[in-house]
């Protein structure tokens, strides 16, 4: 009944475009189009941390590296381990650094 008695209400015309103009719709609306452009932003600018990190390009040049032994296979892994823990705890600090701002 409740269901029924909603829908109703709201395929009129004339309660919808009430409802547009009030002032909670409209804040609403303000804060959804906030949070999604802010959304945009920080996922443009994690894409471009990542196209620049390093850990990124030194796995495209050992791709293109055909390894002599398991050893040196070995230590190729272990600089691009060691490189992509130093730029998440760079990350985690700049994260912490624009959350105390």
């Amino acid at each position: 009944m409740l269901a029924r008695l909603l829908a109703s209400l709201l395929s009129s015309l004339h309660v919808v475009e009430k409802l547009a103009e009030s002032r909670p719709i409209r804040r609403a609306a303000q804060l959804t189009a906030y949070a999604i452009t802010k959304a945009q932003i920080a996922g443009r600018d994690a894409s471009e941390r990542v196209l620049r990190s390093q850990t990124l390009k030194q796995v495209r040049e050992e791709a293109g590296r055909v390894p002599g032994d398991l050893g040196q296979m070995s230590s190729r892994i272990r600089k691009v381990r060691d490189t992509f823990v130093n730029e998440v705890k760079e990350g985690w600090k700049d994260g912490s650094r624009q959350i105390k701002k």
